[in-house]
């Protein structure tokens, strides 16, 4: 007899989720992605996709619809944060080449991803309260009452995780500090002349400024990094904020910096927290993805990314799996993916703790490294060709 295909279910319509949806559909695994919220949509934010993630959704078929709403950053900058000094220039330090992100609107990444799956496979409005291995299946509940059965069962759900938590009583590390969030139209920040093209960064004691142009540049992202007070620590991307208590954070700042915060009208704020790294986060016909798995920090700019290269490996495993040899294939996945993904952890911290060094000197000096660290071992990574790699080895 000949077996019946495996049916996956996805918790979670995020960018990890969706980008599993397209790689699963273009491989024909039958699949079902659940959404708790009753559209597929995102914060108004930013989001950084390095080479490593871009090189990945090219592949998807998406090439064209992600170039018409990206924005490229003609260079990295790190700047001295009471005089606007450039420390490191990427055009001129020689540490990545030709090698640059693609900058986008997450709303706009999420709708490019959710216009390529096919209506049929997603189901808004539906939020997992459970997940229950019976025998060979996975059954999963919602909070309307309705059920759904899976052979496998996908956790894309984010920081705080439904699905982890059914296997891993753990909770995020707060890191200390806050980071307030924004966006200008570009039309307002003229006195940045060709500035306004870079990826720049102020680097100070205790705090740091972030700027990249978003939208296919009309749009300018904003993220301001600094201390928790010790009175507000929700991790909420979209808690409002106020302009004015940002702009008090940044006093004696360089002008530019200052005269950004003022072309904002509004702005949110958000904690930030990551999670240490699991044992293992595969647990029979259960496994997890992005941050449910392994949520880091922002300092790298590759939270996303670390999404799609993890989608994209668990399509390819899911691709070869079925019924009975799923939990294999999974458990291939974890190996292939949970290293890599440490690492990428691990670095987010440190150039985090390099961003808001109190010592001037030491934070110079070490400027450079956090852009070093975008190099060969993170943007020149393919998870393809790992995932070739590791099935060749297991032929072997």
């Amino acid at each position: 007899m000949t077996q019946r295909a495996l049916r996956a279910a996805i918790v979670g319509g995020g960018i990890g989720g969706l980008t599993a949806a397209l790689a699963l559909q273009r491989a024909g695994v039958d699949f079902r992605v659940y959404e708790q919220a009753k559209e597929f949509t995102e914060v108004g934010a930013g989001v950084a996709l390095g080479p490593n993630a871009v090189r990945l959704l090219n592949r998807l078929g998406i090439e064209s619809r992600l170039d018409a709403i990206a924005s490229r950053p003609s260079a990295y900058q790190r700047r001295r944060w009471h005089d606007g000094k450039v420390i490191v220039d990427s055009r001129t330090a020689g540490l990545l080449g030709r090698r640059m992100s693609l900058t986008v609107h997450r709303a706009q990444l999420l709708d490019v991803l959710v216009s390529g799956v096919a209506e049929r496979y997603l189901e808004p409005g539906k939020r997992c309260t459970a997940v229950e291995q019976r025998d060979d299946e996975v059954h999963l509940t919602f909070d309307d009452g309705s059920t759904a059965v899976a052979d496998t069962v996908v956790g894309a759900d984010g920081i705080h995780s439904v699905v982890r938590s059914a296997y891993q009583q753990d909770a995020p590390v707060f890191s200390g500090k806050i980071a307030y969030r924004g966006l200008v139209p570009m039309e307002r920040l003229s006195f940045l002349g060709e500035d306004r093209h870079l990826h720049r960064m102020w680097l100070g004691p205790n705090q740091h400024f972030l700027t990249y142009p978003i939208a296919a540049g009309a749009v300018m992202n904003v993220v301001a990094f600094v201390p928790a007070d010790g009175s507000w620590a929700v991790e909420s991307w979209s808690a409002p904020g106020e302009v004015e208590r940002l702009a008090e954070h940044f006093e004696g700042w360089d002008p530019t910096v200052l005269g950004i915060i003022g072309a904002l009208d509004r702005t949110m704020r958000w904690a930030l927290y990551d999670r240490e790294p699991l044992p293992k986060w595969t647990f029979g016909r259960v496994t997890l993805l992005g941050d449910a798995a392994h949520s880091m920090l922002p300092h790298q700019g590759q939270g996303a990314g670390q999404s799609v290269e993890d989608a994209i490996v668990l399509a390819r495993c899911l691709e070869r799996a079925r019924p009975d040899t799923v939990e294999t294939w999974l458990h291939r996945y974890e190996r292939i993916r949970k290293e890599r993904t440490a690492r990428v952890q691990s670095a987010s911290r440190q150039s985090g703790e390099i961003y808001d060094l109190t010592d001037p000197k030491e934070q110079e000096r070490r400027a450079a490294s956090t852009l070093a660290t975008k190099g060969e071992w993170l943007w020149g990574y393919d998870a393809d060709e790992e995932f070739d790699k590791a099935v060749a080895g297991m032929k072997a």
